[in-house]
């Protein structure tokens, strides 16, 4: 069986970082969150790759 990583809208990306959707689209900018998947016009993110920024952001917090 194959498990789908469900795609999130910038909202919920913004809502699971706990940052505004402004805040959100400076870190695509920057580069700290990852660009996202184009479905014609729709913007999305695998849920793995938000995750993904989140554990990122914690392995950095415990290098000296």
């Amino acid at each position: 069986m194959e498990l789908i990583d469900p795609l999130l809208t910038v909202r919920e990306c913004a809502a699971i970082l706990q940052m505004s959707v402004p805040t959100f689209w400076r870190r695509v900018a920057d580069g700290t969150v990852p660009k996202p998947v184009k479905i014609g016009s729709l913007s999305r993110w695998p849920r793995s790759e938000i995750t993904g920024v989140i554990e990122q952001a914690k392995a950095r917090r415990n290098v000296a």
